[in-house]
C-alpha cells in the first residue's frame, strides 16, 4: 500500500505527540523515586566557616531522613552571588539544591544595578533553618556603657565618630545605616574586608561601634573584649538575657537577623519542595541541632514556606528603599 506524503506528516505528529505525552508524564514518576541518586546541595561561601558547618550538620541529618547522601559542595565568589546563581540556573530536579543567606536574597536585588539571577522567578526559598541576630558593640574600654550612650556621644560629635561594617551594603553596614535614620546621627563609615580586620581596629579604639553577627562576636564579648549594648531580634536572645533589643530602647522599628536558608531552583516539583521543608524543619528541632545552633550564637525560628517568601519580600523591599534613599547603589 503506497502511503501519501501526508499520511506520513500525520503519524510523524501523532508519534511526537505521543513522546511528549511520554516525556511529560517522566517527572511525575521522577518524583515518587525521588530521590533515588545523591543530592548536590551548595553552599555559595568559602569552606571551613560558619556557612559549611552549619550545612554540613543539616544535610547528614537530612540525609538519614531521605535515604540518599547529600553533597555538601562549595562555590564562593562575589559576596555569594556566584553559588546562588548556579542554584538558580540548575535543573528544577531536586538533585541541586542550596544554601541562601540574607544578602544574596534580599539585600543584592536592590544594591547592584545588575543581578546574575532574579530570586522571585529563578528560585524558591523553601525555609529559614538558622538565624543570627546582629549585636551593636562597642570596645571594652569605650566611655559608652549603653546603646544611649552611643547615641549621645554620636549625637555630641556629628561627623566625629565612626563604625565598621564588613563592607559596603552588608547586613551591618545597611542596619547602622538604619540606626542613624532611627536617631538622626551622624556617623562615618568604615569598611572593612572582613572580621579579621574589623574587630582588630575596634580593640584598638580605631572603631567606637559595629554591628555583627552574634557569632563573629559571641566569643570576644564572653571574653571581656567587647561590650554588647543591643541585639536586632524582637525578643532578647537566650546567649545575653541582659542585653536589651533595639525596640526595647526605642532605637529600631525593623527586626534584622543574618539568616541560612534551604533554596532551590525555580519549577522543582512542588511535593520534592514538600519534602525537603518537611526534612530540613524536623532536623532543626533535633536536640543536637538545637544545640549546636545554640553553641555558635544561632537560633532557629520556627517558619512555613509561605511565611519565609513573605519575609524575604518584605526585607527585600526595606533594604532597597533604605539603599536608594541613602544612595547606596554600587554600580556593577
Amino acid at each position: 500500500m503506497k502511503v501519501s506524503r501526508r499520511s506520513l506528516m500525520v503519524m510523524a505528529g501523532a508519534a511526537g505527540a505521543a513522546a511528549a505525552a511520554g516525556l511529560g508524564a517522566m517527572p511525575a514518576s521522577a518524583q515518587d523515586t525521588w530521590p533515588s541518586r545523591p543530592i548536590r546541595f551548595l553552599v555559595p561561601w568559602p569552606a571551613g566557616g560558619l556557612n559549611d558547618l552549619i550545612a554540613r550538620a543539616f544535610n547528614d541529618r537530612v540525609s538519614k531522613t531521605l535515604g540518599q547522601t547529600i553533597v555538601t559542595d562549595f562555590k564562593a565568589g562575589a559576596a555569594g552571588r556566584i553559588g546562588v546563581t548556579e542554584i538558580a540556573k540548575a535543573r528544577p530536579d531536586g538533585y541541586t539544591i542550596g544554601m541562601g543567606n540574607l544578602g544574596p536574597l534580599t539585600i543584592f536585588p536592590g544594591l547592584y544595578k545588575t543581578m546574575p539571577y532574579d530570586v522571585g522567578k529563578e528560585l524558591i526559598p523553601i525555609t529559614m533553618f538558622a538565624a543570627s541576630p546582629l549585636v551593636l558593640v562597642v570596645g571594652a574600654d569605650s566611655p559608652a556603657k549603653t546603646a544611649q550612650d552611643l547615641i549621645a556621644a554620636s549625637r555630641a560629635k556629628p561627623g566625629g565618630t565612626n563604625f565598621a561594617s564588613v563592607g559596603m551594603g552588608s547586613p551591618a553596614h545597611l542596619t547602622y545605616e538604619m540606626l542613624k535614620v532611627k536617631t538622626g546621627i551622624e556617623v562615618v563609615h568604615v569598611p572593612y574586608k572582613g572580621t579579621n580586620e574589623s574587630l582588630p581596629a575596634l580593640f584598638a579604639g580605631d572603631i567606637q561601634s559595629t554591628f555583627d553577627t552574634l557569632p563573629s562576636l559571641l566569643p570576644f564579648i564572653r571574653s571581656g573584649k567587647l561590650r554588647a549594648l543591643a541585639v536586632t531580634t524582637p525578643n532578647r536572645v537566650p546567649q545575653l538575657p541582659d542585653v536589651p533589643t533595639l525596640k526595647e530602647l526605642g532605637l529600631g522599628d525593623a527586626d534584622v537577623m543574618s539568616w541560612y536558608a534551604l533554596i532551590a531552583p525555580a519549577g522543582t516539583p512542588q511535593p520534592i519542595v514538600d519534602r525537603l521543608y518537611t526534612a530540613y524543619t524536623d532536623a532543626a528541632k533535633t536536640p543536637e541541632i538545637q544545640k549546636l545552633l545554640s553553641d555558635q550564637g544561632l537560633l532557629y525560628i520556627p517558619n512555613t514556606t509561605a511565611q519565609f517568601q513573605a519575609q524575604i519580600a518584605a526585607e527585600t523591599a526595606r533594604w532597597a528603599k533604605l539603599i536608594k534613599d541613602n544612595k547606596l547603589e554600587i554600580d556593577q
